[in-house]
């Protein structure tokens, strides 16, 4: 595994070299604003499971942005609190130890002081370890885990609260993750990894492409991505095209212009729509001015090591 730590503003978030000092991690400082957030690669005996780990944190009395639709969430409130506010207009606070399923769209959030979280992006083999129902039933929702599932997350919840040292707080996490793993049939794994493939490998996948990798109808198909990723194909696919535009916009300077003309959108109001959708931002936004928690959570691309092609959005 690689030995990535990178400190740097936003502002200069783009060309940065790695500063080889942690064992498992890189951090990110924001300039715009008072928001830290440093991401921790996964040991190799979860990387299949879990994406990156974080440790964010503001220091500002309120604070409010936007996150872009993504994977699953574990996430421990160690300090401060606040509400979520998802695409259907709906608003949850977030619980000691939350869970939050897979997101269909930008999430706005807003602190009420000083907060930090710890987190853990969660694959779908990950979310079928902690979850284990159907993803697209808790799709822009939380649930407290600790009350609805097993109060020995409060435990660790506790423990973490005490901790001040990122690595160490990586590796309880980690060990703890480790022992509720869940082993998987091998056709589930060769299902996910040919959806993980599908949505990467093209630049607007298409559910035939995928049928034929499967050798799966697309009812099928429908019914086994809902399960464990939270939505149809069509709608992943949708997600994915957006959220690997909105970083070849912000982290790769590519002109979001050029990229509605690659035949993958209808035209730029179709682009526009849907990078608004899911990013929270319109593209010439994120080209001039993304906040500094998209502009963070986009720079989550370049972790290496063992983080899932899929996670990285690479």
């Amino acid at each position: 595994m690689g030995s990535h730590q990178f400190e740097m503003p936003l502002t200069a978030a783009r060309g940065v070299t790695p500063d080889k000092r942690g064992p498992l991690s890189y951090s990110v400082d924001a300039e715009q604003g008072p928001v830290r957030l440093r991401y921790f690669t996964p040991p190799d005996r979860v990387a299949r499971y879990f994406g990156s780990l974080y440790i964010f944190s503001v220091t500002a009395d309120r604070y409010a942005d936007v996150t872009r639709a993504d994977v699953p969430q574990l996430r421990f409130l160690l300090k401060g609190g606040g509400q979520y506010h998802f695409q259907d207009g709906t608003a949850h606070p977030q619980p000691p130890v939350g869970l939050l399923g897979p997101t269909l769209g930008a999430t706005r959030f807003a602190l009420d002081g000083p907060t930090r979280i710890l987190g853990v992006s969660l694959l779908p083999a990950g979310w079928h370890a902690l979850h284990g129902g159907e993803a697209h039933l808790m799709a822009d929702r939380i649930c407290d885990l600790a009350l609805d599932r097993d109060p020995a997350y409060l435990d660790l919840h506790a423990q973490l609260q005490q901790m001040d040292d990122g690595d160490a707080m990586a590796a309880l996490c980690w060990s703890y993750l480790a022992d509720r793993i869940k082993p998987l049939p091998d056709a589930t794994w060769a299902l996910l990894q040919a959806v993980d493939s599908w949505l990467i490998g093209e630049g607007s996948p298409r559910i035939e492409v995928l049928s034929e990798m499967t050798d799966l109808s697309p009812r099928q198909l429908a019914r086994l991505t809902n399960r464990y990723y939270g939505a149809p194909p069509k709608l992943l696919a949708r997600k994915y095209r957006a959220l690997r535009c909105s970083a070849r916009i912000a982290l790769d300077h590519e002109s979001w212009q050029a990229l509605c003309d690659d035949g993958s959108f209808y035209d730029q109001s179709h682009f526009i729509r849907e990078i608004k959708h899911f990013i929270g931002m319109t593209p010439h936004q994120l080209q001039t001015e993304p906040t500094a928690v998209v502009q963070l959570t986009l720079l989550r691309r370049t972790l290496g090591g063992d983080v899932a092609v899929l996670n990285r959005l690479s």
